[in-house]
């Protein structure tokens, strides 16, 4: 590798995206953002867009700005799961793709299972049951007889579009493909069967990629390729753990957080479909078993209620004020749907703790300490039910992503898991996006490679676990509070 020579590791979350510019310096991974953008959705009449246009602007000029800094050898992007664009036969974008927390897939689920029973869709494809799967998504247009669907001859998912866009070349990425419940459990190809049965084009459908795939130079420059990385920001992530074995777990802890381990195969055992986890493609090739969690979203949302009420608070201030709350007071089950859609977040939280007789938390500070413990308890029930599945004894817990900043947060989970905990890095997912172009370009030979590099490059903290009886006292009121 030139010294030169650079990677693009294009992140796009559901709150911002940022492009981040690498370069491998002997052992160990360099990187400099390069931009940093608000990725906010846009609501017209009913529905909620992304503002994808918008999004691809900013990715080209990101490229440009790397490009004036030096040498470019490839770009890659990751983004979130599930969501998609629509293709005509001139491979023009027929309308602009809706964000998964939109309405219109409300009910779809339980019309799929009328046509295709749940077990059977579940032993297809291995996949969790979310509403606003790539899956259900097509099936609301389809139920909906929408024009869009009869005239496309593609669906890309959104790092696949964005792919196209700077490349010219329509294909499937492996890790953000296995997110579509699309996807058929036993086989890296789509579930033609499933698919038929519920009547979704097969056009639809095209050629999957590993990811590491070179997909061919930006339409603007021969010199700087297009790399189908790890193309889902989750599989990404988890490219950047510093821990590799199998006795760790890990958790991508963002606006949604992910708790996982790797496995060799798909796992199909009844529990996975009862306790509602997933089986996707990590980006070496291994399976990620998980389960998501609502995470971060709801003191996303919290804050920007507050500030709508002009009361602005940083991340690292309502850290402080959850700290100075009174512990394990008030729990609410992240998962339950009146948290999914935006707008009114605080009061969602009281009005779960009051229909489940426990105190409602009132201030800014015992809201934040309330989501804080809750996500940490939500996470061992996921660790638990992992070590069911695998049949293993998870000994230590890696949280990356944004997440791993809050201390608070990861210091609650080592609690309520009674494992330590370690943190970072923090930039996880573009770092594992440029691990992925590096080892397409040869330069990193395999994931246990990648890992050295991380853990040379990237500084992360230590957690130990603390207070044991009283977080299991919690952990037993948490289990009971069900669904209300």
């Amino acid at each position: 590798m030139s010294a030169n020579e650079a990677l693009l590791a294009v992140d796009l979350g559901a709150e911002s995206g940022r492009a981040v510019r690498g370069r491998l310096d002997g052992e160990r991974l360099q990187m400099e953002e390069v931009l940093r953008f608000p990725n906010q959705p846009v609501e017209i009449g009913d529905t909620l867009y992304w503002d994808l246009l918008a999004i691809y602007a900013k990715v080209q000029a990101a490229i440009d700005k790397a490009r004036g800094a030096g040498a470019l050898r490839s770009v890659g992007i990751d983004t979130w799961g599930v969501d998609f664009g629509l293709l005509d036969r001139a491979g023009h974008l027929i309308a602009n793709p809706v964000h998964y927390r939109d309405r219109r897939t409300a009910g779809i689920m339980q019309r799929a299972f009328d046509i295709v029973p749940r077990e059977d869709l579940f032993a297809a494809t291995g996949n969790m049951f979310l509403e606003f799967n790539t899956l259900y998504q097509l099936l609301a247009l389809r139920f909906a007889d929408d024009p869009a669907l009869g005239i496309a001859e593609r669906m890309l998912n959104t790092p696949d579009l964005l792919n196209y866009w700077l490349s010219g070349v329509m294909a499937h990425e492996l890790t953000i493909a296995s997110t579509t419940q699309c996807l058929a459990a036993d086989r890296q190809d789509w579930a033609w069967d499933l698919l038929r049965r519920l009547d979704l084009p097969a056009r639809l459908f095209g050629d999957i990629v590993a990811p590491g795939t070179t997909l061919g130079s930006l339409r603007v420059s021969d010199a700087t390729t297009v790399v189908a990385t790890a193309g889902h920001d989750t599989g990404a992530a988890v490219m950047a753990v510093p821990g590799r074995g199998d006795d760790i777990a890990w958790i991508s802890s963002g606006t949604w957080s992910v708790v996982g381990v790797l496995t060799d195969a798909v796992v199909l055992a009844p529990e996975v479909l009862a306790w509602n986890f997933t089986n996707e493609a990590g980006g070496d090739g291994r399976n990620r078993l998980s389960r998501n969690v609502m995470g971060l979203w709801l003191l996303q949302e919290c804050r920007r209620e507050w500030e709508r009420d002009g009361q602005s608070w940083s991340y690292a201030e309502l850290a402080q004020m959850a700290a100075a709350a009174p512990p394990l007071r008030s729990l609410v089950d992240a998962d339950d749907s009146r948290f999914f859609r935006p707008g009114g977040m605080p009061d969602a939280i009281r009005g779960y703790c009051a229909a489940t007789a426990q105190p409602a938390p009132q201030t800014a500070g015992e809201i934040a300490r309330c989501i804080f413990e809750s996500l940490a308890l939500a996470y061992r029930r996921a660790l638990d039910w992992l070590e069911a599945l695998t049949n293993r004894r998870i000994e230590r817990i890696h949280i990356v992503g944004g997440g791993s900043r809050n201390s608070i947060l990861c210091q609650f989970t080592a609690d309520a898991a009674g494992r330590p905990v370690v943190a970072g890095p923090a930039e996880a997912t573009a770092i594992g996006n440029l691990l992925v172009q590096a080892r397409a370009h040869g330069w990193i030979a395999s994931s246990a490679e990648a890992a050295e590099v991380v853990r040379r490059s990237f500084p992360t903290a230590e957690f130990a676990p603390a207070g044991g009886d009283a977080w299991h006292e919690a952990a037993a009121r948490f289990a009971g509070l069900g669904k209300v």
